[in-house]
């Protein structure tokens, strides 16, 4: 237990997607019956007709493609963030039914920020005792009240900091997905949320390219929109969203 670091995995995603989004787009605008609209869409590629349909900002069809991540080594911090994103499912790891490892020395599993880290080992050693010096207050608190499990958990935690780990599956539609990743890869994000966005639109533009071509900070598709609090970089923004 201790340190962890993130780890986001692509579990589920939504079967023959380009075909299903085509079928809604092209039914939009066809008086054939679904059926025949289906055979149609089946014979060929639809990665053009979805790149067109991105481009045109025909984004309701899109929501009807969905995926579905795992997501491990991202803080209790994270999480309040993540949530705001109101278009989404989430299930998460519950601090009141799994209490925090209480052996010797050992501590719940936590986040150290890359500033911190970047001020050297002795500063990490002195943030990695006061997570120790949480588990002893939080080990403390089960033992004193009891013992018995969830009934104890879920007040003993209240001691535990931000930077606890915790682990979620989360489910967004395409259409969410392009938003989230439009905020949360900016350099305006904060790091934790913004190493997690990048982290899932790689998967998505392994798993369909056509849909997330140009998804990724509004700078990559077109200018920055943050005025005069813009990082000014773009170009090495571009940069990585092409190299995904």
């Amino acid at each position: 237990m201790g340190k962890v670091t993130t780890k986001v995995t692509l579990l589920r995603s939504t079967y023959n997607a380009e075909e299903l989004i085509a079928m809604a787009a092209k039914l939009c605008y066809s008086d054939a019956g679904i059926e025949i609209i289906q055979e149609g869409i089946a014979k060929k590629d639809q990665g053009e007709y979805i790149k067109m349909l991105v481009d045109m900002g025909h984004m309701s069809v899109i929501e009807h493609a969905s995926f579905t991540f795992g997501i491990e080594g991202v803080s209790r911090a994270f999480l309040a963030q993540i949530t705001r994103h109101r278009l989404a499912s989430f299930s998460v790891k519950s601090q009141r039914y799994v209490g925090q490892v209480r052996q010797n020395e050992e501590t719940f599993n936590y986040i150290v920020p890359p500033q911190i880290e970047k001020l050297g080992d002795e500063a990490v050693e002195e943030y990695n005792n006061q997570m120790l010096a949480m588990q002893q207050w939080y080990n403390g608190w089960v033992e004193r009240l009891g013992d018995a499990g969830e009934s104890t958990f879920e007040d003993a935690r209240f001691v535990l900091p931000n930077g606890a780990e915790t682990k979620m599956i989360v489910t967004m539609n395409a259409r969410e997905l392009r938003h989230f990743f439009a905020i949360r890869c900016c350099n305006r994000a904060q790091w934790e949320i913004r190493e997690v966005a990048w982290q899932m639109l790689k998967l998505c533009k392994d798993n369909a390219r056509e849909l997330f071509e140009n998804a990724g900070p509004n700078c990559v598709g077109g200018k920055c929109t943050e005025g005069n609090k813009s990082c000014m970089k773009q170009n090495q923004v571009r940069e990585r969203a092409g190299r995904l």
